[in-house]
């Protein structure tokens, strides 16, 4: 920062004190606790749809992970639509965008922010703007893992 406020000139220096002073302190510890409590309840509530899957539809705990993550997603994606997870996204920050249910959003407001622009252009074509490097990357990592694990048990390693 120092070698940055040397290339400047006196009057810059002066709004950079003065810009300093106006602004405005973020509450971190407040964000983090925010966030550490909407993230630990969205994890909550994808535990509770894990034991209704296990109760009433005799999943494992298993295969259980599959279907609720599906849910968290298609909630948090049904949740978007209606506005209330920007609201969520606001109040928590990262809270809310760091579980699988972030994931929904990012899918679905791409889609809901261009759907002017048609189904196929519109919707079709920014819905994984964003989410899209996230599936990328997901699918070749497990690509990449199972190619590891196939190697090392055809080797007698597993």
């Amino acid at each position: 920062m120092a070698s940055k406020q040397k290339n400047m000139t006196p009057e810059q220096q002066k709004y950079q004190q003065l810009q300093q002073k106006h602004e405005k302190q973020r509450p971190v510890l407040k964000n983090c606790i925010r966030a550490f409590f909407v993230g630990g309840l969205i994890c909550v509530i994808g535990q509770a749809i894990s034991y209704f899957y296990i109760y009433f539809f005799n999943f494992t705990e298993q295969n259980v992970g599959n279907p609720t993550v599906a849910t968290m997603v298609f909630l948090s994606m049904i949740l978007t639509g209606f506005g209330v997870y920007d609201r969520l996204g606001q109040f928590a920050g990262a809270g809310s965008a760091v579980p699988v249910t972030g994931f929904g959003n990012a899918v679905i407001s791409a889609a809901i922010e261009h759907r002017t622009e048609g189904f196929v252009l519109g919707v079709g074509g920014n819905m994984f703007k964003l989410a899209g490097s996230v599936l990328l990357f997901g699918v070749f990592a497990a690509f990449v893992v199972a190619l590891i694990r196939t190697l090392l048990s055809m080797w007698g390693g597993l």
